[in-house]
């Protein structure tokens, strides 16, 4: 449950969908208040496992987990959700460390916390907590306003007012800060929605256009052999296989909701709709995402044979089907009795990564024809691809692509889009490599095991591109002041190709030699671009004393005298330019 692994990227992130959901005010009836969540470090438990325990000190929750919920904040969020876990021995939803002294004093935030679905009652299952009462206490003293899903507050507060453990003047906060926001957006004066407007504004040709853009832009194109992409329209016949070419739901993500018919567009739709009247597409499903039967192998190796080249879409789901049961927190249960296709979305944690079920033995049995592959990628989760990647000649990564995502899939195929996409979260070369991501610690001895180099298979920001661009003339300039360092960065990008297309120009900061250990490059600043073929753009970044930071203690954040590394790429590891710049003085941010 993140936009990817790098802090900055994700308050950005995170920022925009605040400003996208509260819009510029709450009255109006187009807003929703945000929740941010989940509050703090629900990504980084051991094992993966979800709620779990996560080992983290105090700098790297203020430098890694912080920052993104921080920006949030400041973007004016107006709720966020405590997490299950626990981090040091403290369960997130009892913590008043994180939700009163960071989240409500520190950060000044204006909203309400709202418990995880039972988490207040979950204070039980970690043992800090004896009873429904005891746990009640805990978390409205550590500065949980609601109880979500629950009647432990409503069953238990009133008596923890009268015994003296719980101050009225608690309760009294929790409740303001609910009912003004309440307030604040009318819904004591307009309680009710109009039923019609969903009807009006849900799939209409605005919002199904707006759709396809985001499908679009967000597909990252990790291969392309011999530039097999883009595909012509008049090719002769294309077989479109595999599990996910037709399922309306494995375009999705968790918790959708049921769609009505003809809402989704599948990828098997939408290159139907896309080719020459004289094509053929072939069909065929081949096997599901993760069952062992190769009842429909024939039928797609015989549609493979008869084409001239092979589309196949795996990979993985979150689709719910409906039947399923589910855990009281609304997580899906694992059923013994019958295999799903949901690997992904919540109860379905992995001990591995590998595509399951048959899908890479169909790849392999495919490839034995000698036919160009193209593999489109749909799933909530990076992947691995060793093995696959030799048996095929194109990819392409869409994640969930949303009820667009089949006709996005074809612009790009075909050529009437160009992929700009990159990627927001690294993919592991094995499980063994995990936790991987671009900006550890410099350690020395990182990146090295005895089997495989420890880089990951793609690296965060990879993406690549049916044009080219080249970077050039890189100026920066350090203007220092008494309250802030301020950095100017200029570059040149040309496309040097025969396509118009995107590039996402990304700068990077090292802090050369610092009083605690820092990453080699952590991102700073990125923008996409479009240009035309044989055009040229310059692009500049400005960057502070809040992009020097180094944290030391108490919330105090330096930037400590001596030099920085500018780098400027297309992506992580494809680092185009170097620029060292020296400060001079020592700055101090709060």
């Amino acid at each position: 449950e993140t936009y990817g692994e790098d802090p900055y990227l994700n308050g950005v992130m995170g920022a925009a969908l605040v400003r996208g959901f509260q819009g510029d005010t709450l009255r109006g009836r187009k807003s929703v208040i945000a929740t941010l969540k989940h509050f703090a470090s629900y990504g980084w438990t051991e094992g993966g496992h979800n709620g779990g325990t996560a080992h983290l000190g105090e700098r790297e929750l203020e430098e890694a987990i912080f920052p993104p919920f921080r920006e949030a904040v400041g973007a004016g969020a107006l709720s966020v959700m405590s997490s299950y876990n626990e981090i040091d021995g403290n369960p997130c939803t009892g913590s008043r460390y994180l939700l009163t002294d960071i989240l409500k004093d520190r950060w000044q935030f204006k909203g309400f916390v709202v418990s995880d679905l039972y988490a207040i009652g979950g204070l039980r299952e970690h043992g800090v907590a004896g009873s429904d009462y005891e746990a009640a206490v805990k978390a409205v003293n550590a500065g949980v306003d609601s109880d979500l899903g629950t009647n432990v507050y409503a069953e238990q507060l009133v008596a923890a007012v009268r015994k003296g453990d719980v101050a009225m003047e608690t309760v009294d906060k929790a409740v303001r800060r609910i009912l003004s926001l309440k307030f604040h957006m009318g819904l004591f004066d307009a309680p009710f929605v109009d039923d019609k407007r969903p009807a009006q504004l849900v799939a209409s040709p605005e919002h199904i256009g707006l759709a396809r853009e985001v499908a679009r832009q967000s597909i990252v194109l990790l291969k392309n052999e011999d530039k097999l992409l883009p595909l012509k329209k008049d090719i002769r016949t294309l077989a479109v296989i595999g599990p996910n070419a037709d399922n309306v739901y494995n375009m999705l993500g968790d918790y959708t909701a049921p769609q009505a018919d003809g809402t989704v567009v599948t990828v098997l739709d939408g290159i139907r709709q896309k080719v020459s009247k004289e094509t053929r597409v072939l069909y065929a499903k081949g096997c599901a995402v993760r069952d062992s039967s190769r009842t429909g192998f024939a039928d797609a190796i015989e549609a493979a044979r008869s084409a001239d080249v092979v589309v196949m879409v795996v990979g993985g789901s979150s689709a719910r089907d409906f039947s399923s049961e589910y855990e009281e927190t609304g997580a899906a249960k694992v059923s013994a009795n019958r295999v799903s296709d949901m690997e992904s979305g919540e109860g379905y944690d992995r001990a591995t990564l590998n595509l399951m079920g048959l899908q890479l033995e169909l790849i392999q049995e495919i490839k034995k024809l000698g036919k160009p592959i193209i593999l489109v990628l749909i799933k909530g989760r990076p992947l691995l691809l060793e093995g696959i990647i030799q048996e095929v000649d194109a990819i392409i990564d869409a994640w969930y692509p949303g009820m667009q995502g089949g006709n996005a899939l074809a612009d790009v195929l075909f050529g009437d889009y160009n992929p700009g996409g990159r990627l927001s979260i690294s993919i592991p070369r094995s499980v063994g490599q995990l936790p991987v991501y671009y900006n550890p610690k410099r350690t020395g001895n990182r990146n090295k095991y005895l089997e495989e180099v420890g880089v990951p298979r793609y690296c965060f920001g990879y993406g690549l591109s049916y044009t080219s661009f080249e970077y050039s003339d890189m100026e920066v300039t350090l203007n220092e002041t008494a309250d802030d360092c301020i950095v100017n960065i200029r570059v040149k990008i040309v496309n040097t190709g025969q396509k118009s297309g995107d590039e996402v120009v990304q700068l990077y900061i090292c802090d050369d030699v610092s009083s605690y250990t820092t990453p080699a490059k952590q991102l700073r600043a990125f923008e996409r671009i479009h240009l035309e073929a044989g055009k040229s753009q310059i692009v500049t970044f400005t960057l502070n004393k809040k992009s020097m930071m180094l944290y030391m203690h108490d919330d105090e954040w330096v930037v400590e005298p001596g030099s920085f590394s500018l780098m400027i790429g297309s992506s992580s590891q494809d680092i185009r330019l170097q620029h060292k710049i020296y400060v001079t003085q020592k700055y101090c941010l709060k």
